[in-house]
């Protein structure tokens, strides 16, 4: 940390007092930064363990900022150091909020969170893709089924490659016949794919502690291209997340597929940040499994 916070002096050409982190995700760590005098100053740090993600991160930041009708944060700059260990960073605005998942006030204002973050959310999901689908950093002409097979396909070879001591048996059994499923998973299929913020949950969302007013949102994921669908993924089935889903069902219902394929989603989302990161979630690859189980015939 004391490494860190030199290196932003440095960059900033001015003092640094601390740094304070907001939040940690498994590829990356973003820093609120306070000046000599204790206060903070207006912009902070994402800090990525792995090459190349910083820059993909900028180019998905401005592309939601410059066709979405929500606020994201400004990229003020790059930094790559060469700093052991070999890291980027991110220079971005500064906002000030209280997490979303931070309960509303009255119910009233809870509806009129999830009414703004919806309509939000639909301005980039009103931008046809024309064609195209995958990731910031992998984007090609192809249709949603076909290419998330072939993401499958890396994500199990890789596995395969790894093999991680904790995954069982029961474990593997599941992806394979998920693979195996994947036609019948994905028949009459037929979404366009959109623009996608590509991690959408509370968490990732800003609002104003006294009027419970959505500010912005934050942490893009890696999908740039994508169904509807995929986009809500990451929303709990239980509690706010789970209303905040159906606020946006109401809105602009998806396919009668989407209720399996929520599942199969979730599943190899959890692969793909244990290849990515080295970090398994336990917890929601189990639950995804037990959900997909009835559907795989």
């Amino acid at each position: 940390m004391e490494q860190l916070r030199s290196e932003l002096a440095l960059i900033l050409g001015e003092g640094i007092s601390r740094l304070e982190t907001i939040s940690e995700q498994a590829q990356s760590r973003l820093y609120a930064l306070y000046d000599n005098d204790g206060k903070p100053m207006p912009l902070v740090a994402k800090y990525f363990r792995h090459q190349g993600r910083a820059a993909l991160e900028a180019k998905k930041l401005t592309m939601l900022g410059h066709d979405g009708l929500v606020t994201v944060p400004a990229v003020f700059g790059l930094v790559l150091s060469q700093q052991p260990p070999v890291h980027e960073m991110l220079l971005m605005a500064r906002f000030n909020g209280v997490s979303a998942e931070a309960p509303a006030r009255t119910a009233g204002r809870w509806e009129q969170l999830c009414e703004q973050i919806v309509e939000g959310v639909l301005g980039w999901h009103r931008i046809d893709s024309h064609g195209l689908v995958g990731r910031v950093d992998s984007v090609q002409e192809n249709n949603w089924p076909a290419w998330y097979r072939q993401r499958i396909e890396v994500l199990w070879a890789t596995l395969g490659y790894l093999s991680p001591p904790f995954f069982t048996l029961e474990d593997r059994q599941i992806l394979y016949r998920s693979r195996q499923q994947l036609t019948n998973l994905f028949k009459d299929f037929d979404d366009p794919c959109v623009l996608m913020h590509g991690n959408l949950r509370l968490s990732s969302m800003l609002k104003d502690a006294r009027s419970d007013q959505l500010i912005a949102m934050m942490q893009p994921g890696n999908i740039l291209w994508a169904p509807r669908e995929y986009e809500l993924i990451r929303l709990a089935d239980s509690g706010a997340e789970a209303s905040l889903l159906q606020h946006y069902l109401q809105r602009a219902p998806v396919s009668e597929g989407f209720i399996w394929r929520r599942w199969l989603y979730q599943l190899w989302d959890c692969v793909d940040t244990l290849v990515s990161s080295g970090q398994f979630d336990r917890p929601r690859f189990d639950h995804a499994r037990e959900q997909l189980l009835p559907w795989l015939g």
